[in-house]
């Protein structure tokens, strides 16, 4: 039986959009998604012939079996076995609540051994949901790790290990916390320096610590002013941005990512993410063909957000490779994948009318997936936009009648 303490996260690509269980033998439909074989079999053999991600009919029912994605899993799993039998192998903290409490108390008091009493006090958390929750109700431990982060000078003097294990204990009661506001308020007050710790922890820390710092910034940015603050934090925006380089972990990817899209409503934000390289690394990020349905979506939402300022919609207007990415996600990846990606196309070739944008859609053919994409199960909001992309194509109404019709699945010459 795996340990609560494992924090096992099983990567999106391994799941099956059906099931949402590991994969135990992956296959491609035509549409390019991998699902279970036996999964999707059962779908077919209902009678179903769309694919259940993108409800697109398929062209065939062939199931390509994905030799790659199937070794990646049996790599992973071998690896959470390993993790599994050393954590079973390894001793529990038995410590009381009430021991606990006095823990709290001398890391508290004790600064010298500060360190020592939260790592045990870490490895009781780590052991149930229901010592988590008593720690996030624990009088004073909240505001003590608080105030162990905001000693940015302190902390370094202690070493990163120090601040790795505050963003660890935070990040585990972080969703057990109940009055997310104070907890916001005294982290990010102006004579308070928590955020420089964090900006710390992203640069030095672990794969581990480094996701708990993006996670920990995204569950205090709560507003407005709690966005801007952290994004006007020195270095903390362009940190952020470097762990969601394709060559990164996947969990922290997906950990930056969701950071980034919590921090990035205000325009000034967004401006500032497109200034520091944020849709070049979007785009680079889309030129990765094993990319998983979560970080797609991730990917293009934070571009939809990009396309809604002048900078960033002329930024991903003048990058053809970008525009035709955009475009190559589009019915293969999920219905929000796919609604992100026609809302950057919308905004930029249609409300902004970039001219080159709309020639790098032409050319991946774009106009032929949108027309597609009308026949679909989509959202009333996407089939208007795509309707204005069609316009926006010279598509006229005779015309466009005569290649699409309502009451039929096929797509005619144009």
């Amino acid at each position: 039986m795996v340990r609560d303490d494992l924090y096992i996260t099983v990567p999106s690509l391994f799941r099956c959009p059906i099931s949402l269980d590991v994969m135990k033998s992956p296959v491609s439909l035509s549409t390019g998604v991998t699902y279970d074989r036996s999964s999707i079999q059962r779908w077919l053999d209902n009678g179903n012939n769309t694919c259940p991600a993108t409800m697109q009919v398929l062209q065939s029912k062939e199931l390509v079996p994905n030799r790659t994605l199937q070794r990646l899993i049996q790599i992973w799993s071998e690896s959470v076995k390993h993790r599994v039998d050393s954590a079973e192998s390894s001793p529990k903290s038995c410590l009381t609540k009430s021991q606990v409490t006095e823990l709290i108390q001398r890391a508290d008091r004790e600064a010298g051994s500060s360190f020592d009493f939260l790592s045990k006090i870490v490895c009781f958390a780590r052991e149930s949901d229901e010592n988590r929750k008593f720690l996030a109700g624990a009088d004073d431990f909240a505001s003590m790790l608080v105030e162990f982060l905001c000693n940015a000078s302190a902390g370094a003097s202690r070493g990163i290990d120090f601040l790795e294990l505050v963003v660890r204990a935070m990040d585990m009661i972080r969703n057990e916390i109940k009055d997310m506001e104070k907890l916001r308020n005294s982290m990010l007050k102006s004579n308070r320096d928590c955020l420089r710790s964090l900006v710390l922890v992203l640069q030095q820390g672990s794969v581990e610590s480094r996701i708990g710092s993006a996670r920990v910034l995204e569950s205090i940015a709560i507003d407005a002013e709690s966005k801007l603050i952290i994004a006007d934090k020195e270095e903390l925006l362009s940190e952020l941005l470097k762990l969601i380089s394709p060559e990164k972990d996947p969990n922290l990817i997906e950990a930056g990512l969701s950071c980034l899209i919590a921090i990035s409503k205000p325009r000034r934000v967004k401006v500032k993410l497109v200034q520091l390289g944020a849709v070049k690394s979007l785009a680079k990020s889309l030129s990765e063909p094993n990319l998983s349905v979560s970080v797609t979506e991730k990917v293009l939402k934070l571009l939809e957000t990009a396309s809604s300022v002048k900078e960033g919609w002329s930024e991903i207007g003048g990058d053809s490779n970008c525009v035709a990415r955009i475009v190559q996600r589009l019915l293969k990846v999920s219905s929000a994948a796919t609604e992100h990606a026609v809302t950057v196309l919308w905004s930029v070739c249609y409300l902004y009318r970039e001219r080159a944008a709309q020639e790098a859609v032409a050319k991946a053919n774009g106009v032929t997936k949108i027309l597609l994409l009308m026949q679909s199960n989509c959202t009333p909001s996407v089939r208007q936009m795509s309707a204005d992309l069609l316009k926006i194509f010279r598509l006229s109404s005779k015309s466009f009648i005569s290649c699409y019709d309502t009451k039929t699945t096929h797509i005619m010459p144009f």
